[in-house]
Order: C-alpha cells, then sequence, then structure tokens
C-alpha cells in the first residue's frame, strides 16, 4: 500500500462536497435564467473558490480528442518531445519534462510533464518580440492533426471562459465590458499535463503538483482521475474527484484581487498517487500589461492596502520564474532580468487550518 504522509491527506468527497452548477442558463436569452446562474457561481466563488460546472456546451467529442491528442504526444519518446522544449521559447510554449518543475529538484519532485500552448498572438507582438512576456505564437508538434485537435478544444474552452466571464462580471454587478477590455491577446494558457507513474511515497516532497493558487482569473480544468485536492471554505483539504460531463472551475488571484477579497483565490494540490494521469487545465488571463487592481465599487482604504496594483502579466512571470528550473537558470544568468520583486511565495497564498485525518 502506498505511503501517504498525514499533511498529504484529504477529505473524502462524501464528507465535503463541492458546488455542481448547471450552465444550461447562460446558453439561453433568458436574463432571469442567466442571472440564476451568476448567483450560483458568486456564492461558489465566495466560499469554497472551487466548483463543478455542467451542461457547458463543450462537445464529449473534442474532450476525447483532446485525451488522445495528449496521450499520442507523451507516449512519443523523449528525443522526440525534447525537439519541442519550452526553454528554447522565451514565452513558454511546447514541451516542459519532468525536470523542470521546480527550481529545486530533485530534492522536490513534481512527477508531472505537461505540453503548453496558449493564445496565440502574431509574431510581431511588441511583447512577443520583448521576451519573457508569455505572449506570441504557439510552437507544435510533427504530429498530423495535433494542431487542429488541440486548437478546437481550446478554442471551445476559452469561448466558455468568456461566458463565464460575462456571468461574474453580472454577479458582481459591473459592465463585463470593464473586464473584456483587458483581453486581447492575453495569456491564457492549456497545459496537458500527464502525472508520471512511479512507486514514491506521497510527502510534501514527492508530489503530483505542490499547493498553489492560480495566477489568472480563474481556470477551467478537465481531469481524467482522482487526486486532485482542493482547500474548502473552512481551509480543510478535501478531494475533488471527476464527475462526468463536468468540468472542475477555479477563482484564480486575479479575480480576487478585482472582488477586493469577496471571491477566493482557492489553494489546490495534486496528490501523489503514482499511477498515470491526465489532466488539462485552462488558465483564463488577461493581457501581459492589464493593470490588476479591486474595481472601482470594491475600493476601500482596506482593499487598496491589502491588493496593490500589479500587472496581470508580472504576476503571472514572477510566480513562474521558480516553478520552471530553465526560467531559474535564465535569471540566474542575467538572461532573464524582470523589473519587479519575486516573493518567497505567493501573497494569495492561504495555509491548511486544520489536517484531514
Amino acid at each position: 500500500m502506498k505511503q501517504i504522509d498525514h499533511d498529504q491527506r484529504a477529505l473524502k468527497i462524501e464528507q465535503a462536497q463541492l458546488p455542481v452548477i448547471d450552465l444550461s442558463g447562460l446558453m439561453t436569452d433568458d436574463p432571469e435564467a442567466k442571472k440564476a446562474v451568476a448567483t450560483a457561481l458568486g456564492d461558489a466563488a465566495r466560499t469554497s473558490g472551487f466548483f463543478y460546472i455542467t451542461n457547458h456546451g463543450v462537445p464529449e467529442s473534442l474532450i476525447s480528442d483532446l485525451f488522445a491528442a495528449s496521450k499520442e504526444f507523451h507516449e512519443r519518446p523523449r528525443r522526440f518531445k525534447m525537439k519541442y522544449w519550452s526553454g528554447f521559447t522565451t514565452h513558454h510554449r511546447g514541451y516542459v519534462p519532468l525536470e523542470e518543475n521546480g527550481a529545486s529538484f530533485p530534492a522536490r519532485i513534481n512527477f508531472n510533464e505537461a505540453w503548453d500552448m496558449s493564445f496565440e498572438a502574431p509574431a510581431d507582438h511588441p511583447d512577443y518580440l520583448a521576451d519573457w512576456r508569455m505572449t506570441g505564437p504557439n510552437i507544435w508538434p510533427d504530429i498530423p492533426g495535433w494542431k487542429d485537435t488541440v486548437s478546437t478544444y481550446y478554442d471551445a474552452v476559452f469561448s466558455l471562459g468568456l461566458k463565464l466571464l460575462d456571468a461574474l462580471a453580472l454577479e458582481l454587478g459591473v459592465d463585463p465590458s470593464e473586464l473584456t477590455k483587458h483581453i486581447n491577446n492575453p495569456t491564457s494558457q492549456l497545459r496537458m499535463l500527464r502525472y508520471i507513474e512511479n512507486d514514491l511515497p506521497a510527502t510534501k516532497d514527492f508530489v503530483g503538483i505542490d499547493a498553489h493558487s492560480d495566477f489568472e482569473c480563474f481556470t477551467i480544468l478537465l481531469q481524467g482521475a482522482p487526486g486532485l485536492q482542493v482547500m474548502n471554505a473552512d481551509d480543510v483539504w478535501i478531494e475533488a474527484q471527476p464527475i462526468e460531463g463536468c468540468f472542475i472551475v477555479n477563482i484564480g488571484d486575479i479575480f480576487e484581487t478585482w472582488s477586493g477579497g469577496q471571491f477566493k483565490s482557492t489553494q489546490h494540490r495534486v496528490n501523489n498517487i503514482g499511477t498515470e494521469r491526465y489532466s488539462f487545465p485552462l488558465f483564463f488571463g488577461l493581457d501581459y500589461h492589464a493593470v490588476v487592481e479591486p474595481l472601482e465599487k470594491f475600493r476601500t482604504p482596506e482593499t487598496i492596502a491589502k491588493y496593490p496594483p500589479i500587472k496581470a502579466g508580472d504576476h503571472l512571470m514572477r510566480m513562474s520564474v521558480n516553478a520552471f528550473r530553465y526560467m531559474a537558470d535564465a535569471r540566474a544568468k542575467c538572461d532573464l532580468v524582470l523589473e519587479f520583486d519575486v516573493p518567497e511565495e505567493n501573497p494569495f497564498k492561504r495555509e491548511a487550518r486544520t489536517a484531514a485525518e
């Protein structure tokens, strides 16, 4: 039986349930139906910060095709995958091998590899030309049909993200354009993650992915197997197992800031379950230079002090630089020079209040 340290345990889903929200009302022209969905989303965002969504409009065929595409890539030999190493880029596109996960590897291991792609920005975009701005064109592996499959899925889930953004704006009582004006060439990233089989214990040093919040507006997650753990409204770790036909959505740092702390950017992690697992988070972000601060209706002396203005892309970079070894190495060599401080930990981090039995 696999060893699981006490601090890596979580309450079973039967003991602590996350909300399941039916999005059907967002797909209609009925304002009352849309308002009802927005209210449910807002209630979840103010409490757990994590929730399931069903009837989301993304076809099952796209989901099946994405799983197949990810498996096809990740089962290729390492020499093939390394031709597309993300370290060959300055805008983080391509393959992220196991040893790139964290500057402290191998003392601490995140047992995953990934293919990372984002919103397709043109090659003449000034942020791409400036380097290290997480903006620019994607790269693609030499696998027939792969680009079309992944791009089609990305476009569908990105469109779903725009609907969620409008609904959350409605719930907060702000004009959606106040938010969407920051989405032109966003840093919104899709990660095609494969968690790697291993026989090491589940400890704080051997994880699937270490505990963190997400740095963008929200994340739309498709997961293929158990392993995800989330911190609930009481700051207790609970399991968030897959539910057929559902995505999981979690609120990120940007929405916590916009709402003046009303919405929670929630901690989550993936336990080292030791078996192969596929998952696909789409991090719905903003343009690199979008300044993020509490929206005008939520500005008070307290929220202004707690959430000082920061560029969305700067926050993404300051959290990414030590998450990927090639970035940390580039910074150590002064090939990557940041114009802002990199904190030791994310200021949005929350600590577990109690240990789960």
